[in-house]
């Protein structure tokens, strides 16, 4: 559940009006509420009770916003990160150090040594290569990398191809079969703690199926490794699970996960880390945006809105679902396509759905836009960067601000032999 609903007629993030939010900080704007955060913080945590040892880092990628993190660091969340800015986030945010853990299939020399100077609690290796650069790195500084392989179960998630990353001919981990051998020679290395292995399937995981089978597959290996002499005390079985885009849909729960894990994993003996992020932020944020036209059509009307796709690029570059709703609907419904402003045909909502009846300048809301919405937002055709706010109780926050084109404009320069 969320806490965006209706009271006398009109849209509320917890207790502030949505229209406030529209009139004081203008649209678009992404709205998130800290109570459907702590709430999905809770409820992950509850659904993985009985599985033993858990270390839960938050995947900073789904929604970066420094308040986000705040409010998780507050629930006891560490932050799993794939890049030195994500770390600098998490850093700034509260999370401990030792509670972070460095994923990511091209993480620089410099990435790497930034991780070493914090003192993470864990990198998750994707290359053989990688390993030597980390333990030489280390070494250097006199320290051991605690480090864990990523391998590439070749199990297909059945989401999405573009977000599907434990397929063979996906980019991330190292193939399973050879994961031993590379186990083989990265524990011998003196800059590293070599402590176990880490899978990730995919993302917006709709069935359970394909996740237990890629976990048996990483049990053997554990035994094989252990049955070689190595020491195995943590697996990360990652992130993924999916979220409800439309009303209705029906997807595995926390609790859910949690069951198959405590049946997958029984007598494994390690701490098992997970990488939550869509399920944690996805259903607390909405996209808030105001009707500019009603666009007559050969077919359908166009409802045109301020927001496009470089505001939330997930329909664009996945054909994605979000359910749109009217601010303050007036209960006629009509079937309409739904754009933005973005000088691209791309630039497409939905087509042919079935929405709240709107007309010029009324306030609509793309739901379940707190994962992978603002973090993906550019400046295409030189519109402003969408701001964002966070909700808790009846008040609300700027937590990041509209970045206006003169802003951007005063970031560049003319070289002088132009002028």
């Amino acid at each position: 559940m969320d806490h965006f609903h209706y009271r006398d007629g009109a849209m509320l993030c917890e207790d502030v009006p949505l229209s406030r939010i529209a009139d004081e900080v203008g649209t678009p704007v992404y709205v998130y509420s800290a109570a459907t955060l702590r709430r999905h913080a809770r409820v992950f945590r509850e659904g993985l009770a009985g599985v033993g040892r858990v270390h839960l880092a938050y995947a900073i990628k789904a929604n970066p916003n420094l308040a986000v993190l705040r409010v998780l660091a507050v629930e006891g969340y560490g932050a799993d990160v794939v890049s030195g800015g994500e770390l600098a986030r998490a850093l700034a945010a509260g999370i401990p150090a030792g509670d972070v853990v460095f994923s990511g299939v091209g993480k620089t020399r410099a990435e790497l040594e930034r991780g070493l100077d914090a003192g993470i609690g864990q990198f998750n290796l994707e290359l053989e290569e990688e390993g030597e650069v980390l333990a030489a790195l280390a070494q250097a500084r006199g320290q051991r990398a605690a480090c864990v392989l990523r391998v590439n179960p070749d199990v297909d998630a059945g989401t999405h191809a573009k977000i599907s990353t434990g397929r063979k001919q996906n980019k991330f981990g190292v193939p399973i079969d050879q994961a031993r051998a590379i186990f083989d020679r990265l524990s011998a290395l003196p800059g590293l703690t070599l402590r176990g292995v880490a899978i990730h399937i995919g993302s917006q995981l709709a069935d359970l199926a394909p996740l237990e089978a890629a976990y048996g597959r990483v049990g053997a290996l554990v035994a094989e490794l252990r049955g070689a002499g190595h020491r195995v005390t943590h697996v990360d079985l990652g992130g993924g699970l999916g979220v409800p885009y439309r009303e209705g849909d029906d997807l595995p729960t926390p609790a859910d996960l949690g069951r198959v894990v405590a049946r997958a994993t029984r007598g494994w003996d390690v701490e098992l880390m997970f990488e939550p992020g869509r399920v944690i932020a996805g259903n607390a944020g909405v996209l808030l945006t105001r009707v500019i036209w009603v666009k007559p059509g050969v077919v359908h009307p166009y409802v045109i809105v301020d927001s496009g796709m470089n505001d939330l690029a997930r329909p664009a570059l996945y054909d994605a679902w979000h359910d749109f709703a009217a601010v303050e609907p007036g209960g006629e419904r009509f079937t309409a396509n739904i754009a933005g402003p973005v000088c691209e045909s791309g630039d497409t909502f939905a087509m042919g759905r079935d929405i709240d009846r709107v007309a010029s300048g009324d306030l609509a809301v793309f739901r379940t836009a707190g994962a992978y919405g603002a973090t993906m937002a550019s400046t295409y055709n030189s519109r402003a960067l969408v701001p964002e706010v966070l909700v808790d109780g009846d008040r609300y926050a700027v937590v990041a601000d509209r970045v206006t084109p003169e802003t951007l404009i005063a970031a560049e320069r003319v070289p002088a032999w132009l002028k």
